[in-house]
């Protein structure tokens, strides 16, 4: 993919998520017109134990929560929040 047929986003990461890439950040270059699920089928494609996580994980683009089929633009913030249990 060249740089005029991508756009570049920045993954931030947590819990499970950030466990399997052993790293907080991701900068990634992504299709024109993807979706925030297309990142999260990129994650899973990935590292396929994140499966259980699929259904469970909320979205967030430049700090709001969006839909998984929320359209991103380049220089987007994508944050993948799954749920977190606390002590």
């Amino acid at each position: 993919m060249t740089p005029s047929d991508s756009i570049t986003i920045v993954i931030k990461l947590f819990a499970a998520y950030q466990e399997a890439y052993q790293r907080d950040e991701l900068t990634w270059h992504v299709p024109p017109n993807s979706t925030v699920s297309t990142v999260l089928d990129r994650c899973i494609a990935d590292h396929p134990n994140l499966a259980p996580w699929r259904d469970r994980t909320r979205f967030g683009i430049n700090l709001e929560f969006v839909e998984p089929d929320a359209p991103l633009q380049d220089g987007d913030e994508v944050v993948l929040i799954p749920p977190v249990s606390g002590g």
